[in-house]
């Protein structure tokens, strides 16, 4: 018990379960986007790694940091635009067509990776985001700029969905579509819209981890975020800021099943500790998702003049 409370007094944890949110601030608000639209968005896991992948190459290739988020960002537009198109506009199916982007996404990259690096062992590096050094805030200052953004963008999102008239029409269209176009909302332009938007976010969440968490790529460096991501929307009930508490959870648990293993307390097989932050977060997912209100037009395709 000692042990524990020396650990939740330590600044680094706290300063881990910052870093270790970002990327899950991102996605997450990316995932919320979607579906507040009414459509779900299974490519994350794929358009992450494809987010990673290109925001990486860009600064390996001598540009900019933030042009390689902008890049980052923009190969997420594509997939998603793709979506869009298949899900909004062709009416296919979501799930099918997330998993066909999660496939597509991941295996261009790995394709990409190859071509550009036929005979290296090594991953190359390159210079990453540098901490924000006096900022006065302890946290805060050990973090990177993309973290500040993640966290700015969480009230910008609320504002979005809540205080304008385009927030007002993207919910409209994920709870009543047919109402949204008796009121003269292009129902294809709003989901689509989001989902491009959303999975521009989910490239900037890859981006974190080549260009701030990490300074190279390599496989399997998402690891099941953007399934987190998904399952953070459901514990917020589709809401911003309680997504970003959700974020917050998950990094908290990861970041102390770390120190665990590392401070000599840990008496138990490590495997526990792995899994005590997907465990943990199940949990809580089961005792908020029974009462969560989701958007009622979630998954269901839409077409134009239909009731």
């Amino acid at each position: 018990m000692q042990a524990l409370l020396e650990l939740l007094a330590n600044q680094a944890l706290w300063i881990a379960v910052l870093r270790i949110a970002t990327p899950l601030i991102f996605g997450t608000l990316g995932v919320l986007l979607c579906e507040r639209a009414g459509v779900l968005n299974l490519g994350i896991e794929g358009i992450m790694v494809a987010g990673a992948f290109t925001g990486w190459l860009a600064v390996y290739a001598g540009w900019p940091l933030w042009a390689g988020v902008a890049v980052a960002a923009g190969t997420g537009a594509v997939f998603g635009a793709l979506h869009a198109f298949l899900t909004v506009g062709l009416a296919l199916s979501q799930h099918v067509s997330g998993i066909g982007i999660t496939l597509l996404a991941t295996s261009l990259s790995s394709y990409a990776y190859r071509v550009s690096f036929p005979k290296v062992n090594t991953p190359p590096t390159v210079k990453p985001f540098a901490p924000m050094e006096g900022l006065g805030i302890p946290i805060l200052s050990a973090q990177t700029p993309l973290t500040l953004l993640a966290l700015l963008l969480v009230p910008v999102v609320a504002w979005l969905l809540y205080r304008t008239p385009a927030g007002l029409a993207l919910r409209m269209v994920g709870e009543n579509p047919q109402a949204a176009e008796s009121q003269g909302v292009s129902v294809l332009a709003a989901r689509s819209g989001a989902v491009i938007a959303g999975s521009a976010l989910m490239g900037v969440a890859g981006a974190f981890l080549t260009l701030s968490a990490f300074d190279a790529f390599f496989f399997n460096m998402v690891n099941g975020r953007g399934w987190i991501c998904v399952a953070l929307v459901v514990f917020a009930s589709w809401r911003p800021g309680k997504a970003l508490a959700g974020a917050l959870l998950f990094a908290f648990f990861d970041a102390l099943q770390l120190r665990l293993q590392q401070s000599g307390a840990a008496v138990l097989p490590y495997q526990v500790y792995l899994m005590l932050p997907y465990a943990l977060s199940i949990l809580a997912l089961v005792l908020v998702a029974r009462r969560a209100a989701y958007p009622q037009a979630l998954m269901k395709p839409y077409r134009k003049g239909e009731r």
